[in-house]
């Protein structure tokens, strides 16, 4: 593709900024000029999946899936087209591990050859090298989706792809850890482990919070779901504290164009494009409200002092000691492969108005598990109530440390 053909589809494509009225043409137009590719998901059925293959599909690629098949009852994928494969990341085990009758390990890929894959579901480096050795024969290229927690510390800012990863003692242990201390270091294991299998032919992308609608965790949801209940709202630390995140679409439509200009390497995926303010986010979320809310800024040191260290509520961490840069990353490199970002008041304004519907699919579908428990004779588990934040803190908790905060300040 040229460099004026690649400007114009990523100006009026993965910026979000298309018309409604041009944004149709310019996919046309995209499919006209780039070839298209077949794309194997693995995973495909969570959070980033159903984004990449939406970006995938608009483009004009073929796209095939393969999973364990246990997701897709609850998340179904829309699109009639897309191709489903099942099986098992870990070669050892069946797609169902307590039903030897189903597709084993990844015996469904034999034979298939993909023009790209992309792991998105790659969490322990055992699992990924066996992916990627089939890859090595069987694809031309491999994206995996890492994560800014690979890096050693995040204690200073503006530090790029070049920055060291974390290391493990015992780099076969295949758990994430008490604290969740070896996350990060298994994800740079991973991407080791790709690069080994394919060097030359991976592309490494490391997000921050993968943000927007669809997330299944709330950490970015809590914030404009809550301020639009209206009220005072606890706003912690500074408004001008730094953070970055980045939408799931913006985060697909930048692997579908990796995929499509054969780019390789590592790149942090994170945003907005320019430097953003923790107030702005916030602010975004009060414009966004249909109530009157209002913001009460507590002081870290506060917030600290009454048990609510950085990370008590989500998204929100003070840039102090270790965590100094760690929404402090840069992202120059990933902009220039072509990563683009949509508004910090779009993501809020979508997000808001995805959560109704997630409570519902979230209610349907803890029904259907516990009817499936009920009927196969099994004990029915308890589920967490679907219609509240998985993230955040209770009103309750909330206003104890609003009202601790306003008698300091009497």
């Amino acid at each position: 593709m040229s460099i004026t053909r690649r400007r114009f589809v990523h100006t009026l494509m993965a910026s979000g900024a298309a018309t409604a009225f041009a944004a149709p043409r310019a996919l046309a137009w995209h499919r006209a000029i780039v070839k298209p590719r077949s794309i194997l998901i693995l995973g495909g059925t969570g959070f980033i999946g159903p984004a990449t293959i939406e970006a995938a599909v608009a483009r004009g690629h073929k796209v095939t899936i393969f999973n364990r098949g246990r997701t897709e009852k609850y998340r179904p994928i829309k699109h009639d087209e897309i191709e489903h494969l099942y099986g098992n990341r870990d070669p050892e085990k069946h797609s169902q591990e307590d039903d030897p009758s189903t597709p084993k390990g990844l015996e469904q890929l034999e034979g298939r050859t993909f023009d790209v894959v992309i792991d998105n579901s790659g969490y322990y480096p055992r699992i990924v090298k066996a992916s990627a050795e089939w890859a090595a024969k069987s694809a031309g290229m491999y994206i995996f989706i890492s994560s800014i927690s690979a890096y050693a510390d995040s204690a200073t800012a503006d530090r790029d792809e070049t920055a060291p990863v974390g290391k493990m003692d015992d780099p076969t242990i295949e758990s994430m850890g008490p604290s969740f201390e070896y996350y990060g270091p298994l994800k740079a294991l991973c991407e080791q482990a790709a690069e080994a299998a394919m060097p030359g032919r991976t592309a490494v992308v490391r997000p921050g919070y993968i943000v927007g609608p669809g997330d299944p965790t709330d950490r970015f949801t809590y914030w404009p779901v809550r301020i639009s209940r209206g009220g005072e709202c606890l706003a912690p630390g500074d408004p001008n504290d730094p953070v970055q995140f980045i939408d799931a679409r913006d985060l697909a439509e930048f692997l579908i164009t990796l995929v499509e200009n054969s780019t390789t390497g590592v790149y942090n995926a994170v945003g907005p494009a320019e430097p953003a303010r923790w107030g702005d986010v916030l602010s975004a979320c009060v414009a966004a409200a249909a109530t009157s809310p209002s913001l009460t800024w507590v002081d870290t040191d506060f917030l600290e002092a009454n048990g609510m260290p950085g990370g008590s509520l989500p998204i929100w961490i003070p840039p102090r000691g270790e965590h100094a840069g760690f929404h402090r990353w840069s992202n120059a490199r990933a902009e220039s492969a072509g990563l683009k970002f949509r508004s910090t008041e779009a993501i809020v304004r979508d997000t808001l108005a995805w959560w109704p519907s997630e409570v519902e699919r979230r209610t349907k579908a803890t029904a259907a598990i516990q009817e499936e428990a009920l009927a196969a004779g099994k004990e029915v588990p308890k589920l967490p109530d679907p219609s509240q934040l998985k993230a955040g803190i209770s009103s309750e908790r909330e206003q104890a440390v609003l009202a601790a905060w306003h008698e300091a300040h009497k």
